[in-house]
Protein backbone atom coordinates (compact mmCIF):
# COMPACT_ATOMS: atom_id res chain seq x y z
CA UNK A 1 0.00 0.00 0.00
CA UNK A 2 1.32 3.42 -0.89
CA UNK A 3 1.87 6.17 1.53
CA UNK A 4 -0.09 9.53 1.12
CA UNK A 5 3.45 10.90 -0.46
CA UNK A 6 4.17 8.02 -2.90
CA UNK A 7 0.27 8.76 -3.69
CA UNK A 8 0.56 12.01 -4.39
CA UNK A 9 3.15 11.32 -6.65
CA UNK A 10 1.52 8.57 -8.26
CA UNK A 11 -1.55 10.91 -8.85
CA UNK A 12 0.31 13.74 -10.33
CA UNK A 13 2.46 11.38 -12.68
CA UNK A 14 -1.18 10.55 -14.33
CA UNK A 15 -2.13 14.30 -15.08
CA UNK A 16 -2.06 14.42 -18.49
CA UNK A 17 0.72 16.55 -20.96
CA UNK A 18 -0.77 19.84 -21.28
CA UNK A 19 -2.93 19.52 -18.26
CA UNK A 20 -3.03 20.87 -14.71
CA UNK A 21 -4.03 20.22 -11.16
CA UNK A 22 -4.57 22.22 -8.02
CA UNK A 23 -3.15 21.11 -4.97
CA UNK A 24 -6.83 20.91 -3.57
CA UNK A 25 -7.37 18.68 -6.35
CA UNK A 26 -4.25 16.19 -5.88
CA UNK A 27 -5.06 16.05 -1.87
CA UNK A 28 -8.69 15.02 -3.24
CA UNK A 29 -7.40 12.59 -5.82
CA UNK A 30 -5.14 10.72 -2.84
CA UNK A 31 -8.43 10.75 -0.30
CA UNK A 32 -8.46 13.98 1.38
CA UNK A 33 -9.33 17.74 0.26
CA UNK A 34 -7.55 19.06 3.06
CA UNK A 35 -4.36 17.92 2.20
CA UNK A 36 -3.26 20.76 -0.09
CA UNK A 37 -0.57 22.29 2.10
CA UNK A 38 1.00 18.24 2.54
CA UNK A 39 0.58 18.50 -1.49
CA UNK A 40 2.63 21.53 -2.19
CA UNK A 41 5.03 20.15 0.64
CA UNK A 42 5.40 16.37 -1.03
CA UNK A 43 5.91 18.27 -4.36
CA UNK A 44 8.39 20.63 -3.03
CA UNK A 45 10.62 17.10 -2.07
CA UNK A 46 9.67 15.89 -5.42
CA UNK A 47 13.05 14.11 -6.02
CA UNK A 48 12.39 13.41 -9.80
CA UNK A 49 10.60 16.42 -12.15
CA UNK A 50 11.39 14.16 -15.18
CA UNK A 51 9.25 11.08 -12.78
CA UNK A 52 7.03 13.17 -11.75
CA UNK A 53 5.98 16.28 -13.08
CA UNK A 54 5.08 18.73 -10.39
CA UNK A 55 5.31 21.19 -12.11
CA UNK A 56 1.33 20.34 -13.55
CA UNK A 57 0.27 21.52 -10.40
CA UNK A 58 -0.49 24.94 -9.80
CA UNK A 59 -2.94 27.15 -7.13
CA UNK A 60 -6.88 27.38 -7.30
CA UNK A 61 -6.48 29.97 -9.33
CA UNK A 62 -4.11 28.66 -11.91
CA UNK A 63 -0.70 30.39 -10.51
CA UNK A 64 2.59 29.45 -10.51
CA UNK A 65 4.59 28.54 -7.36
CA UNK A 66 6.59 31.23 -6.35
CA UNK A 67 9.01 28.59 -5.37
CA UNK A 68 8.94 25.75 -7.22
CA UNK A 69 11.53 23.16 -6.39
CA UNK A 70 13.49 23.14 -9.75
CA UNK A 71 14.35 26.86 -10.02
CA UNK A 72 11.46 28.99 -9.36
CA UNK A 73 7.80 29.96 -11.13
CA UNK A 74 9.37 30.87 -14.56
CA UNK A 75 10.51 27.84 -14.61
CA UNK A 76 7.20 26.50 -14.34
CA UNK A 77 5.51 28.33 -16.14
CA UNK A 78 7.96 28.12 -19.04
CA UNK A 79 7.76 23.96 -18.65
CA UNK A 80 4.04 24.50 -18.70
CA UNK A 81 4.03 26.92 -21.69
CA UNK A 82 6.33 24.31 -23.42
CA UNK A 83 3.41 21.67 -22.93
CA UNK A 84 0.82 23.86 -25.55
CA UNK A 85 -0.73 25.57 -21.42
CA UNK A 86 -1.84 28.96 -22.23
CA UNK A 87 -1.49 32.02 -19.95
CA UNK A 88 -3.72 34.92 -19.39
CA UNK A 89 -2.95 37.80 -16.86
CA UNK A 90 0.02 35.77 -15.75
CA UNK A 91 -2.01 32.75 -14.59
CA UNK A 92 -3.12 29.40 -16.26
CA UNK A 93 -6.19 29.37 -18.17
CA UNK A 94 -7.76 26.69 -16.31
CA UNK A 95 -11.31 26.49 -18.24
CA UNK A 96 -9.08 25.12 -20.79
CA UNK A 97 -5.96 23.73 -19.34
CA UNK A 98 -7.77 22.04 -15.62
CA UNK A 99 -7.96 18.47 -15.94
CA UNK A 100 -11.71 17.66 -16.61
CA UNK A 101 -14.33 15.76 -14.44
CA UNK A 102 -13.68 12.50 -16.27
CA UNK A 103 -10.18 12.79 -16.01
CA UNK A 104 -10.08 13.83 -12.41
CA UNK A 105 -12.42 10.34 -11.77
CA UNK A 106 -10.05 8.50 -13.89
CA UNK A 107 -6.58 9.15 -11.91
CA UNK A 108 -8.58 9.15 -8.62
CA UNK A 109 -9.98 5.59 -9.15
CA UNK A 110 -6.19 4.54 -10.41
CA UNK A 111 -4.74 5.86 -6.56
CA UNK A 112 -7.60 4.94 -4.54
CA UNK A 113 -9.23 1.80 -6.33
Amino acid sequence: MLDKQEKIYAAVRLIPRGKVASYSQVAALVGNCNLRRYVGNALHKNPSNEITPCHRVVNAKGFCSGSFAFGGGDVQRKKLEAEGIVFIDGHVDMERFDIDEDTFEAIRMAIIG
